[in-house]
């Protein structure tokens, strides 16, 4: 900022008039780069634009209707089977849907970049197997019947224009042909076009007798086999990428598949985004971004890049609420639960996608929110010298009707409706569960930890001794507080019966993750609890519960099955302190639930059976497309030395000075 300043007078008032208007302009020129939010920083809307392109999976309402970026144009691939009484229409397709006559998805590959994914579809008497491929403003699709249908079926190709965009749609001969302000794309197929005025949709369509493959091409008229061709090369490119992680080469394919089916474009924001499931996005809607599932998904994502990484993280800080806290949700419809957070893990997921692509703007731009967060949960949730999970009071008519009780302070922690609160009051004078968390106050000490190193490395050096400070303070309370020497662990604490509990779940290992403790006693946790058959050690694990607590057996929701987020963190903390034998066999068991269910049914599950391994257990209570599932398998990634090390400190580098 350039400042020219005239003398006018020698006058006391003159001079205290100019001195204010030097500090004012000073104060507004200097910070004024690093106080911009990071989803305004000029090198994010770079990433965006890159992002915003091309042919993808990208309209949440459907797994088929591949939509071009940014014009918002649409192919809706819908099916139409005859039967005596009339038809019957399936017009979108999302994963995992639930009841006796809806469709079911077995999905496949796909690639994040949208240049490929495969799936295959029951409904009715129908097994469609779906290929597409992408290359700019070129798209092919193939639809291949899998079995010999009882009933006639076709295939209805709809043209679309979404979120309002501008665009004219016609139909000539068998072409739909789509004018958009900056192109003109024109759809073509194969196979026998049939003329059925009775088709529930209300743009230009193409119906096609599903007697054999079908293919769809853009641009040009194509050939089965030149669409084959097409999809095989474009399926071999994302399989040689995935061939660089050597033995781990189906775990990074199915990781990414995992991400890339839940990735969608969201018109509010004009963003793409990684979301944890195409039914929760429906549900809230239109999009669905929840408390800490989104930091892990931003994390994941930077295995693959780092576009998809910032653009992850970047977007979830967008969801901060006024009072300055990441809501446990951020929907669609314009409301969030703002009378609750979710466990603070967005300064530790924040420092691993830098240390992997080091950029200080992105560090600069999320600093402050990630700090006020950080002393919110102080001023908000501090019960005695220790944190609880809680829930507010809120003025908002759309706020959910259990606000300010139990059973929101229960979805604050991430873990609803875990035993460990079993019995445990609310107390609606503090806001605050009567439990003194082990694993609330080990994740905010990890976070003052987090964000004291990114302080430092940004010259933000007060802020940075406020929260060594607060670390510090946290972790001697858990010491005097929560140490119980009988048991040689970290145990929660009933603040209206000053006694611990011994309910115990997998956040026993969380005080690793923080560092807190010394080594006798970390080594002392793993041995007495981890490799303890009778509480946490198992072929498949981690129970979120112990073996032997009485709500064990049940295994639905975090009533004992395994969750992906548990087990991540409980390995991060592993290696705070070098326990090899105890982490090589945390990702070892977590990858092979990962994939056995991945091979089995195509799931990547929101958590698994503890007693069975898998994801479809009757006693769960399991979304069976859940992209946090993918944890399980990322695990391993970092095990191998594929990505930064976590336990590794906070570094400068030569990237990190760039804007």
């Amino acid at each position: 900022m350039e400042i020219h300043i005239q003398a006018l007078t020698n006058s006391k008032g003159t001079k205290v008039l100019l001195t204010a208007f030097l500090l004012i302009a000073v104060f507004h020129s200097a910070p004024l780069r690093a106080a911009t939010k990071a989803y305004d920083r000029p090198e994010y809307l770079q990433i965006k634009k890159r992002l915003i392109q091309g042919w993808g999976t990208w309209n949440a309402r459907s797994v088929l209707s591949p939509t071009l970026l940014p014009d918002g144009f649409a192919v809706n691939v819908g099916f139409k089977q005859l039967n005596w009484l009339g038809y019957s229409y399936l017009g979108q397709e999302l994963i995992g849907r639930r009841g006796d006559d809806v469709e079911r998805i077995r999905p496949g590959l796909h690639a994040l970049d949208g240049s490929y994914s495969e799936l295959e579809l029951s409904w009715q008497h129908a097994v469609v197997r779906v290929e597409s491929a992408a290359d700019g403003a070129n798209l092919v699709l193939l639809v291949t019947p899998q079995n010999e249908l009882k009933l006639p079926v076709s295939v209805v190709l709809g043209g679309e224009m979404l979120w309002n965009r501008p665009g004219q749609l016609s139909r000539h001969d068998n072409v739909i042909i789509a004018k958009l302000p900056s192109r003109e794309v024109r759809l073509y197929v194969t196979g026998k076009v049939i003329e059925d005025p009775y088709v529930q949709t209300h743009t230009p369509y193409l119906v096609v007798a599903l007697d054999g493959p079908i293919a769809l091409s853009t641009g040009k008229l194509r050939s089965i086999q030149e669409v084959q061709q097409f999809i095989a090369r474009k399926r071999q490119a994302m399989e040689d990428r995935a061939a660089a992680s050597g033995d781990l080469k189906e775990t990074y394919l199915a990781v990414e598949s995992g991400l890339a089916w839940n990735t969608i474009y969201e018109p509010k924001y004009d963003r793409v985004v990684s979301t944890v499931g195409r039914l929760w996005d429906e549900e809230y809607g239109g999009y669905a971004l929840f408390g800490w599932d989104n930091f892990f998904l931003a994390y994941i994502s930077s295995l693959y890049s780092r576009d998809w990484a910032y653009a992850n993280f970047i977007e979830h800080l967008r969801s901060m609420t006024e009072e300055g806290f990441i809501p446990n949700d951020d929907r669609g419809n314009g409301t969030k639960s703002w009378d609750h957070s979710q466990p603070p893990v967005g300064a530790i997921m924040l420092k691993e996608i830098y240390k992997r692509y080091p950029e200080r703007w992105l560090l600069e731009s999320s600093f402050d929110d990630l700090l006020t967060w950080n002393r919110w949960w102080m001023k908000a949730r501090k019960n005695g010298n220790l944190l609880s999970y809680g829930s507010d009071l809120s003025k908002n008519p759309l706020d959910q009707p259990d606000i300010h009780t139990k059973v929101t302070a229960g979805y604050e922690s991430g873990m609803d409706d875990s035993p460990m609160y079993e019995g445990v009051p609310f107390n609606p004078a503090k806001n605050t569960l009567e439990l003194q968390d082990v694993g609330l106050n080990s994740l905010y000490v990890a976070d003052c930890k987090a964000l004291g190193e990114i302080a430092t490395l940004i010259g933000r050096a007060a802020e940075a001794a406020e929260l060594r400070a607060r670390a510090q303070q946290v972790s001697k309370e858990m010491d005097r507080l929560l140490w119980d020497a009988q048991t040689s662990t970290y145990l929660n604490r009933r603040t209206d019966l000053d006694s611990l509990s011994y309910r115990l779940s997998p956040t026993l290992f969380y005080p690793l993750l923080a560092r807190i403790t010394d080594s006798a006693r970390a080594q002392a946790i793993v041995r007495e609890h981890f490799f303890n058959p009778a509480e946490f050690y198992g072929d498949y694990m981690l129970p979120s519960i112990a073996r032997n607590d009485p709500s064990y057996p049940k295994q639905r929701y975090w009533k004992g099955a395994v969750w992906p987020p548990l087990n991540f963190l409980v390995y991060l903390g592993l290696r705070n302190y070098g326990l090899q034998d105890a982490q090589e066999q945390l990702v070892t068991k977590s990858r092979a639930m990962f994939l056995n269910e991945w091979r089995r049914n195509g799931f990547v599950c929101e958590n698994y059976s503890a007693i069975t391994g898998t994801g479809d257990d009757p006693r769960l209570s399991s979304d069976e497309f859940h992209s946090w599932g993918t944890l399980m398998g990322f695990m391993s990634f970092i095990e191998a030395g594929k990505m930064p090390a976590p336990e590794a400190p906070l570094q400068a580098s030569a990237g990190a000075g760039l804007h």
